[in-house]
């Protein structure tokens, strides 16, 4: 069969791309517009044997087009699937109304639409679906209520990655000792596992976590929508998909041991959370860089804290230290810089799982950040990043000031973030060192060092060659 003809009409190009992707894959024909207009004059050209049609386009909608198309004797009998982020609201009544012969829910999964693009070919005069029962909506939590949940989720997630912990150090540290190869080498049980423990780190597991969720989608909980590789699909393009459908969710990206999950309320952003990325990206940097507190103020609160404390920003509201509306604002700069950072990835797998119940902790945040305002200032980074690479491609140069252009050009013209990472322009720190040191992000550094190097005011240390 896979060899029809299929029209595509949506006016996202992104959803275009995917959907010619998979479909041209799946071994279908597939011709593209982006309006109705154009859609419903291609049909009458090329006679496709099946139209996807979305729902909400420019110039005439999927109505608007179902309509024409049911009013044209040539084209009546095409069968069409609506494509829709409205799913069954949508959908059931078009069924009845309309008489398409199916409907998809966005964003799709690359089986789902194959799927449904097979079934409605085999069988495009299916009967209509039986009228779905509306689900009643949830309560409304109070903030309280939200912030205890969310504390009892982490707690519970601890003590889960607390016992995996411990069982892969028990099976390993007794697979060592029972090892003829290392007979009389290794002796302590008890020892080697508590070496294996400390090794095994919240953020490594997490990471591994991560990466088996999104090579095994069927893992996740709730209904997967789409999942994929970011080499074929990037990442800006997977958020473009997610809100632009207005999608509730939780998107998992995973890169060998790092795993961000990204939360999604209404095709917008309401948190994102890391593991096994650079510890650039901890709560703690952003209070102090908004100077909400010191760094001697955050170190003593951390020192303060029961053993097995967990979500310092419920700490920190807890206590009093912080109002929730600081902890949000420094949470909105650390979901932004998360999402900028997973703009440069090439490589790794996502998932995401369609959901309106999202953890508590996602809940509370609430941040609501746009999609649009995160790739506009992500791309931005993207396009410096490069620039920027000419020059620094590596985090372990080592950089030396040239005080005698320091002194002409005078300190008095350089402001605070320079200065801030000049003084630690020594000729022995690394541009790693400098990153960890300065308390900013890897980007503001490298953008700061950039453009010192560009007016001269340091310089590369040059390693002595051997002859």
């Amino acid at each position: 069969m896979a060899s029809e003809l299929i029209l595509v009409i949506d006016d996202s190009p992104t959803i275009i791309k995917v959907v010619e992707l998979v479909l041209t894959k799946a071994g279908f024909k597939v011709q593209t517009t982006q309006d109705g207009e154009t859609g419903i004059a291609l049909a009458k050209q090329i006679k496709p044997n099946l139209i996807l049609l979305d729902f909400v386009m420019p110039k005439m909608n999927g109505y608007q087009v179902c309509k024409e198309l049911s009013q044209d004797e040539e084209l009546k009998s095409i069968p069409v699937v609506l494509m829709s982020a409205k799913g069954e609201q949508v959908g059931e009544r078009f069924v009845k109304v309309m008489g398409i012969v199916d409907y998809i829910t966005k964003p799709f999964s690359p089986e789902a639409i194959t799927a449904v693009v097979t079934h409605a070919l085999e069988k495009f005069q299916d009967n209509e679906d039986p009228t779905a029962v509306p689900v009643a909506k949830p309560p409304v939590q109070q903030p309280e209520d939200l912030q205890d949940d969310a504390d009892r989720e982490q707690q519970a997630w601890k003590e889960a990655m607390s016992k995996l912990r411990g069982s892969i150090s028990r099976a390993v540290a007794s697979t060592l000792i029972s090892a003829p190869e290392l007979s009389g080498v290794v002796s302590d049980t008890q020892f080697l596992v508590e070496n294996i423990k400390n090794t095994l780190t919240n953020s490594f597991l997490e990471g591994c976590i991560g990466e088996l969720r999104t090579t095994v989608p069927d893992l996740m909980s709730g209904e997967v929508s789409l999942s994929g590789t970011l080499s074929v699909i990037p990442t800006g393009e997977v958020l473009t998909i997610l809100a632009s459908q207005r999608q509730s969710g939780i998107l998992t990206m995973s890169k060998s041991a790092a795993k961000v999950d990204v939360y999604f309320k209404g095709g917008q952003v309401v948190m994102a959370a890391a593991a096994g990325i650079s510890d650039e990206y901890l709560l703690g940097r952003y209070v102090i860089e908004l100077e909400l507190m010191t760094k001697d103020e955050l170190d003593e609160f951390i020192a303060g804290l029961p053993p097995r404390s967990h979500l310092l920003g419920l700490q920190l509201v807890k206590s009093g230290r912080l109002s929730l509306e600081q902890v949000k604002t420094a949470m909105a700069k650390q979901t932004r810089e998360i999402c900028y950072e997973l703009l440069n990835w090439r490589t790794g797998k996502f998932t995401f799982v369609s959901t309106r119940d999202l953890p508590a902790i996602a809940e509370e945040a609430g941040l609501d950040l746009s999609v649009d305002a995160i790739l506009l200032e992500g791309f931005r980074r993207v396009d410096d990043w490069h620039l920027i690479e000419q020059e620094i491609d590596d985090f372990e140069i080592v950089l030396l000031r040239n005080d005698d252009a320091i002194n002409l050009v005078g300190r008095n013209r350089l402001v605070r973030e320079e200065l801030t990472v000049l003084e630690l322009v020594n000729g022995r720190n690394t541009i790693r060192d400098i990153i960890r040191q300065s308390r900013m992000s890897s980007f503001d550094v490298t953008k700061l060092l950039y453009r010192l190097l560009s007016a001269k005011l340091i310089r590369k240390k040059v390693s002595p060659v051997a002859v």
